[in-house]
């Protein structure tokens, strides 16, 4: 069976209800499209918490080596990691209690997709969450 992203009014819902936003992969570098994206996010109103082992912090939040070592509930895991890496992330965000499981465009793990099923999350594969807030809740979300 081919994946399917769930119905946009099923991510506008992800969205509007987004507390934290773990992003793996995040870079500290503000040229890379990881930083950008989480930077225009963070912008929006989203709390975004960095994993990344080799930044001590990442636009002004602190940055965990990996999910596990985040001390505060996870909504979402936003990953920008080829998608090899992806179904170890997969696990990781199972064992944290997460949400949802956000492969970033160009980003597709049928495996990933499978582990994070099979854990309770919801699975949103191939889509930036920057464009998809841009189409879905374009004046913004309205505040928590």
């Amino acid at each position: 069976m081919a994946f399917e992203n769930p119905a946009r009014e099923q991510i506008k819902s992800v969205l509007e209800n987004a507390g934290n936003i773990a992003v793996v992969g995040l870079s500290d570098d503000p040229s890379k499209t990881s930083h950008q994206v989480a930077a225009a996010m963070q912008a929006k109103g989203y709390r975004i918490i960095p994993v990344n082992p080799n930044a001590e912090s990442v636009l002004g939040e602190k940055s965990y080596a990996s999910l596990k070592d985040i001390p505060e509930p996870v909504d979402i895991v936003n990953v920008f990691r080829r998608p090899e890496h992806t179904p170890a992330i997969a696990e990781e965000a199972v064992a944290i209690g997460a949400k949802v499981l956000w492969l970033q465009l160009g980003i597709v793990n049928e495996e990933a997709a499978e582990i994070a099923r099979k854990g309770g999350l919801l699975v949103i594969m191939d889509r930036c969450i920057k464009v998809e807030d841009s189409i879905l809740l374009p004046g913004g979300r309205a505040k928590r």
